[in-house]
């Protein structure tokens, strides 16, 4: 007779029941019994260098691929490393499932301080986990995975947080493995009929609309492309919504809500569609104040709270973006081609006045955003870290389809992002995948070459290198403030890229740049491509 299978087995069985295929984590002493539970599981395991760099991988390949990364940590400082990359991806509502590991149920809160202890562990991940769970009892394991999930595709994603006490791991669960199995997702939350008449009636009766789209209008991008059309209405899109309507269309006026121009035409517009977007200060420039709507506003948003957060709405529809905007655009009348025309033309000329808008130094960037796009595949993707040049990549660089363009240069806004993202990213499916870091943040997770080359990348690592941290330099020099802290020493990156197992070249002019990245794609290791800034 077979043994019953233990609480581990049967957490790799459900996650593989889930459609997870991969995890990333390190092992540690404290979770050797939950790695016994990997073998046959069918999960394939992604060994980073630190944990900060687990979760920004499991970030970056839940972005890409519209699926929860997956992270096993430690208990103590596995989860205290890995809590920035969890702030981030909390901040931009990217779905991930962190399982870590605790102390045994007979030392939590005695303080008789066991290794990585660290009281009342969930309290240090509060802030930035939409749900957290203690398990307690072995049996509870198939309950608490399918709310996870549930939460993760129905809900407002973010990080969920399931600790499970060490004792736990071996624990014997009854039945068989192929007893557990996943619970199927709620349909979309879809809007009401009363709602939907309303929006489609303000909106049809609009003569000077527009569309602002969100990240959390992923799979939202075809109705909200033929609803553009039917009103003749531009398209405006956050950081986070870059490529859900391809940035070519002749009404799509990319992200650019931080530019004077943009905002005077939402401002002014009798109605505006506002989808799955915060309305954000890092959506509209740090530095200016909200949008003031003075026509009528219609938000769609699944977290009802996001419905009033920076401007109140005079139509407010909890339900899910994409079958909102099916059921909206099953209820406009077809428009005419006369009015998408000058819609199209309002959009080029607003286009050409945002680029006149552009902030110091952007122009002489731009060569660089030009060659970036020609060498980046159509489908490819883009992952940046907060530096210059990707901050012009932000308006200028367009993007064809969804889940092509991640960044971390909103929201929380960390250093270090983009190498451990990218290889998340391209560990998510088939796309070719550029990373675009600058110096300071490269030397944050400059270890993950390592797990890039272990798993024969062909990954472009794009090092934007002005020796610092030229932004914050450019604004310590606008606010009268000595530099200081922001001139770096940089190592030679193209020698320690090539330390790793690595490729690795320089290159000082744009042209250089597309012949750099083709060769890169085309082997099996990660290439570290240094630009001279």
């Amino acid at each position: 007779m077979s043994s019953a299978p233990t609480c581990a087995q049967v957490l790799m069985h459900l996650l593989r029941e889930y459609q997870v295929e991969k995890v990333f984590g390190i092992p540690g002493v404290h979770t050797i019994e939950l790695y016994r539970g990997l073998p046959g599981s069918g999960l394939q395991h992604i060994a980073p260098r630190h944990e900060q760099g687990a979760a920004f991988m499991a970030d970056g390949y839940a972005r890409a691929s519209g699926k929860p990364g997956v992270c096993f940590l430690i208990t103590g400082p596995g989860v205290t490393n890995a809590a920035t990359a969890m702030a981030q991806a909390y901040s931009d509502s990217v779905p991930m499932l962190v399982i870590s590991a605790v102390n045994r149920r007979e030392d939590l809160g005695m303080g008789r301080g066991r290794l990585h202890e660290l009281p009342r562990q969930q309290d240090a991940s509060r802030g930035f986990c939409i749900w957290q769970h203690s398990l307690t009892d072995a049996e509870q394991l198939p309950q608490v995975l399918a709310r996870a999930f549930q939460l993760l595709a129905s809900s407002r994603p973010g990080p969920v947080h399931i600790e499970i006490p060490i004792d736990l791991f071996p624990a014997p669960m009854p039945g068989k493995l192929d007893d557990y199995r996943a619970r199927p997702p709620a349909l979309p939350a879809a809007a009401s009929s009363a709602a939907v008449a309303t929006a489609a009636e303000w909106l049809g009766g609009a003569e000077r609309p527009a569309i602002l789209l969100g990240g959390g209008a992923q799979a939202a991008g075809i109705s909200a492309a033929a609803i553009a059309e039917k009103l003749a209405a531009p398209v405006f899109l956050s950081l986070a919504a870059k490529g859900i309507i391809d940035e070519r269309h002749p009404l799509c006026g990319g992200a650019n809500l931080s530019f004077d121009c943009v905002r005077e035409r939402v401002e002014n517009a009798d109605v505006v569609l506002a989808v799955g977007t915060e309305l954000a200060e890092t959506d509209r420039n740090l530095v200016r104040p909200d949008y003031a709507f003075k026509g009528k506003l219609i938000r769609v948003d699944i977290d009802p709270a996001q419905l009033v957060c920076n401007a109140e709405p005079d139509l407010a529809i909890c339900a899910d973006a994409a079958e909102t905007l099916r059921q909206l655009n099953e209820a406009l009348p077809v428009g005419g081609a006369t009015e998408q025309q000058s819609a199209a033309d309002e959009v080029a000329q607003l286009l050409a006045d945002c680029r006149r808008e552009w902030w110091p130094g952007s122009e002489e960037r731009y060569p660089w955003v030009q060659a970036l796009r020609a060498a980046l595949p159509e489908d490819g993707i883009l992952v940046t870290d907060s530096t210059q040049l990707a901050y012009n990549t932000n308006c200028a660089l367009p993007c064809y389809s969804p889940r092509s363009h991640l960044t971390c240069t909103t929201g929380y806004g960390t250093l270090g992002f983009a190498l451990p993202a990218a290889i998340g990213a391209r560990l998510s499916g088939e796309r070719d995948v550029l990373a675009l870091i600058g110096d300071g943040g490269l030397m944050f997770t400059l270890g993950e070459l390592a797990a890039a080359v272990e798993q024969q990348l062909p990954l472009p690592i794009l090092v934007w290198n002005n020796s610092g941290y030229g932004e914050i330099r450019d604004f310590m020099d606008e606010a009268g403030v000595e530099q200081e802290g922001v001139n770096l020493s940089t190592p030679d990156f193209v020698a320690l890229a090539k330390s790793f197992g690595a490729g690795g070249c320089r290159i000082e002019r744009p042209e250089q740049l597309g012949p750099a990245v083709a060769e890169a794609l085309n082997i099996n290791v990660p290439t570290l491509i240094e630009i001279t800034a």
